[in-house]
């Protein structure tokens, strides 16, 4: 087996299992990937299509096959020499509905369940009428009115022989201690009345070996009756039912609620604001030890090679646990079977704010890539389009706002609207610690939660880590809280400036040694989902200024980078973090690597497309609905839905009324009514304005209406011919760069054709891996494939084509050096170029930028005036004399040729050329 060199993500699911995987190994491996990247493998609530719902941490998804399933394909890997990556979930599980042992288990016992540690449970909220208790906001009503129509009935399991209260799909368990009163007024026999008694004043570790004997005359037809007479008593249609189901519900350790309750009173920590998915606490040793007690078994018997960490800012200590991992992995290391690589690889998904860094000192391999993905993405972009392309933004949306200022009103709407109970809660610890002290006890929760909202509004970044006791980067810390109180004082007035000051020292490191430690790690778990929520899902969808520069880990606010810039990030990464993930696509997307990459154009075309948007505004206007307020869609949903029509619009040759078929419009349909909701303007998930969104879905019929004599169609038509062969170039510009940079590439499943998805779940669609298969196999190197370059297959034979490269250089990607090549002369800016170099064995990579200028021939992409006379690489005297193309096989240049760009001239405005140094003699 090799190490990591390559991987391609994959999104398991009952119609994709492991076996399908498995069958199309010999692809991959032909491809040239080295490891399958697995999404969540664990067992997940039955019919998941993602997997981060884990309902059992002790067992592989029957659902995928099972762990035999998993053995199967990781033979097949093996025999490839591949491995597997899996993507773990340590911060949260599925809860609500039912099979959750654990929480099921808290939701008997309460506090004195042996998993009520488990989860992060606030026992004594500020809600009195809460303590000791777990809300339950799973309710389809209001409690009272689902007590009244019978939406909450008492049920019994014969298998297990509990009881509990089912509410559509979720199954709330009843507290054994109280079985005996569920039986009041019946005759039992004497035996089970002794078992009831003893269930009453039984401990939870002493209860099992009762309800197995419980159970087992449940069985019988006298316990059968029996309990159906006691279901039958607190049926809510029977005279007194309902109150005595009530009076047995108010005994519980927990209180049903409606689901519109979560975010004003929930006292469990969330997965940002998903009510079924519960915080877990794996900083306890018990916990950590129980969440990964199957993924430490899968990598000491070699069927894993690594882990991908799932959101790791959702954990309390990020540092403490990464290093944890770390050690345990390395002490299973000589467990695994000979031949097996002993190092595993630790990815963690984060989200890097404008300047921040993946601490080193976590001992991970590195981010699963968002950060390169923003890098690229803003290479990609003119910084002349800038100002057109705002102006056009501000005329759409009357006089729109920056980017910073939509995320800020975004994060004050998150605040009161979603996460108001997290945010209480913070403010009821952060108020106790206030009133501990004579000088601070007059900071009354009122000005404490002002002032908190302000610094959470203007914060940077995802979050800190104070409350992480392992060597915690404290000065990014303060320098992160410094920041964001330095733009809170100036929205607060002068009298809070006390109340500021306090919180500053309490919320940052020093607040460790002054007692704040709970706060400190409520507010970090509140900064994280408060980014989250308001940035990615809301004001990416509000801002659409150009929508190829929003996406998962990107920063709208920079319009466009610099290739000094890349390569400085470049540079970076190999010193840092030479293993890290690298990513143009992700199952969290907003729109596909290829959809952002024809986007990335229109910042060259800027006043063409403004130009051109206004014409369809006035085309279009009497096909808009009416909702009340204005037109559906206004014009800044409109301006939105016009780049998502031209980043998806399909690339064949077929009629412009056949591209909009009936699968096209659906698609664009489901992707309309979530994003409107994202963005949570006109309508919501919570509070949906049906007006609305159906004169948004009318608009889009028309648009779209499939008829040779919508002229709408034809001019959206021409208008993608037109960005299409320049989007291509960038498409495969970024997959170039992501297969050469310092790091470890990613492949998302399908992407090695275009890929023009959107939003989940138009991300995890299928993939035709026949079709891929085929092409693969099938004649044309990347010049002559070039010629088909709509098919996508060009794509396809680059990345094998690099892939097979790093295959038979696996240390020259790992550990070469990284060089930026100056290119000078009229083409300077249109070019990003480096060398790769490991004692003698070079590789110069070309890449082109901002294509559009270069006027791409829609037949093969070819640019035939380029490079323009005078533009030259500035290579170093220590270079080989002679390079060798591999995306023009037999194509050879010595250096003279090489630095006037020969090789290129009037072609593909890209190239990948190797060669050798001569050693001295």
């Amino acid at each position: 087996m090799t190490g990591l060199r390559a991987t391609i993500r994959l999104q398991f699911h009952s119609g994709f299992t492991l076996d399908d995987a498995a069958a199309r190994v010999d692809y991959f491996a032909d491809l040239g990937v080295s490891h399958i990247y697995a999404s969540p493998l664990l067992a997940a609530r039955p019919g998941s299509t993602h997997g981060y719902d884990t309902i059992d941490y002790g067992r592989i998804n029957p659902e995928l096959g099972g762990e035999a399933a998993l053995a199967r394909l990781v033979a097949r890997l093996r025999g490839r020499g591949m491995g597997l990556i899996l993507d773990i979930v340590p911060n949260h599980m599925a809860v609500g509905g039912s099979g959750n042992r654990w929480w099921e288990d808290v939701l008997s016992w309460g506090k004195t369940s042996r998993y009520a540690h488990f989860f992060d449970i606030d026992w004594t909220p500020p809600d009195r009428w809460l303590h000791g208790r777990v809300l339950l906001p799973f309710l389809g009503s209001p409690y009272g009115e689902a007590l009244r129509n019978g939406d909450i009935m008492l049920r019994h399991d014969g298998q297990d022989g509990t009881f509990f209260c089912q509410h559509y799909e979720h199954r709330f368990p009843i507290c054994p201690r109280n079985y005996r009163d569920l039986f009041d007024g019946i005759d039992l026999p004497p035996s089970t009345a002794d078992i009831l008694a003893h269930l009453h004043a039984a401990p939870p570790a002493s209860a099992d070996g009762l309800l197995r004997a419980f159970g087992h005359w449940g069985r019988t037809p006298a316990g059968v009756h029996a309990i159906g007479r006691a279901i039958a008593r607190h049926d809510p249609a029977a005279p007194g039912g309902g109150e005595r189901l009530h009076r047995l519900l108010e005994r519980q350790h927990y209180r049903l609620a409606w689901w519109r309750t979560a975010g004003d009173i929930i006292n469990w920590r969330r997965f940002f604001d998903i009510t079924g998915l519960a915080g877990l606490c794996v900083e306890y040793p018990d916990v950590f030890d129980a969440v990964h007690a199957t993924v430490f078994s899968l990598y000491a018997r070699g069927l894993i090679d690594g882990v991908r960490v799932d959101h790791v800012d959702g954990l309390t200590r990020p540092a403490e646990y990464c290093r944890h991992l770390r050690r345990r992995l390395s002490e299973l290391a000589p467990l695994r079977p000979p031949g097996v690589p002993p190092h595993a690889s630790i990815h963690v998904e984060k989200i890097l704010g404008p300047g921040e860094a993946l601490p080193e000192s976590w001992g991970a391999d590195g981010s699963t890539g968002y950060d390169f993905l923003e890098q690229v993405d803003a290479v990609m972009h003119d910084p002349r389009g800038e100002a057109p392309l705002t102006d056009l933004w501000t005329w759409a949306a009357a006089g729109a706002p920056s980017f910073d200022v939509e995320e800020r009103a975004a994060r004050g709407m998150i605040l009161s609207a979603v996460l108001g109970a997290e945010c209480g809660r913070l403010v009821h610890l952060l108020g106790g610690l206030a009133r501990r002290d004579a000088r601070t006890r007059d900071f009354t929760d009122a000005a404490i939660m002002r002032v908190l909202r302000r610094v959470l509004v203007h914060f940077p970044v995802y979050r800190t880590y104070a409350g992480d006791m392992s060597r915690a980067p404290a000065a990014a810390d303060r320098r992160v809280l410094r920041r964001a109180c330095r733009a809170a004082r100036a929205d607060l007035p002068p009298g809070h400036g006390p109340v500021l000051d306090w919180l500053e020292k309490r919320l940052g490191p020093a607040g460790m040694g002054l007692g704040a430690g709970p706060a400190i790690a409520c507010f970090e778990h509140l900064s994280a989902p408060l980014a989250a929520k308001a940035v990615e899902d809301t004001a990416f969808y509000r801002y659409g200024r150009l929508l190829s520069r929003n996406d998962v880990g990107t920063h709208p606010a920079l319009f466009a980078g610099t290739v000094e810039a890349f390569h400085a990030a470049n540079l970076l990464r190999l010193r840092d973090f030479p293993r890290g993930m690298l990513a143009t696509a992700t199952h969290d997307h907003k729109r596909g690597e290829d959809s952002r990459a024809r986007l990335a154009v229109l910042s060259e075309a800027g006043v063409d497309w403004a130009r051109q948007v206004g014409e369809w505004t006035d085309r279009n206007a009497a096909l808009r609905g009416r909702a009340q307020g204005g037109p559906a869609p206004d014009r800044a949903d409109e301006l939105i839905l016009y780049q998502v029509l031209a980043a998806t619009w399909p690339m064949t040759d077929a009629a412009p009324h056949a591209k909009a078929s009936q699968s096209f419009r659906d698609r664009i349909q489901a992707w309309q009514t979530k994003a409107l909701r994202e963005a949570k303007r006109h309508t919501s998930w919570t509070d949906p304005d049906p007006a609305y969104e159906e004169g948004c879905r009318r608009f889009v019929d028309a648009l779209l209406h499939a008829d040779p004599s919508n002229t709408f169609l034809t001019s959206l038509d021409a208008v993608v011919d037109r960005i299409a062969p320049a989007g291509a170039l960038n498409g495969l510009a970024q997959t170039l760069l992501r297969l050469t940079c310092p790091g470890v590439p990613d492949l998302y499943q399908g992407c090695e054709y275009w890929d023009f998805s959107l939003v989940d779940p138009d991300n995890r669609r299928p993939v035709d891996f026949p079709a891929r298969v085929a092409s693969l196999a099938g004649d044309g190197d990347i010049t002559a494939l070039a010629r088909h370059w709509r098919d996508g297959r060009v794509k396809q034979r680059l990345i094998q084509a690099v892939l097979r490269l790093r295959l038979a250089q696996p240390a020259l990607f790992a550990d070469g050096a990284y060089d930026p090549i100056r290119v000078v002369g009229p083409g300077r800016g249109q070019l990003v170029a480096f060398t790769r170099t490991l004692d003698d064995f070079c590789l110069l990579v070309i890449a082109p930028r901002l294509p559009f200028a270069l006027s791409p021939d829609p037949a093969d992409l070819s640019c035939a005036a380029f490079p323009p006379t005078g533009t030259v690489l500035h290579l170093r005297d220590d270079l080989p004399g002679s390079w060798t193309s591999i995306i023009r096989p037999g194509r050879t240049c010595d250096a003279a040729a090489l630095r006037r760009l020969a090789m290129l001239d009037g072609g593909l405005p890209l190239d990948v050329l190797i060669g050798r140094r001569r050693q001295p003699e």
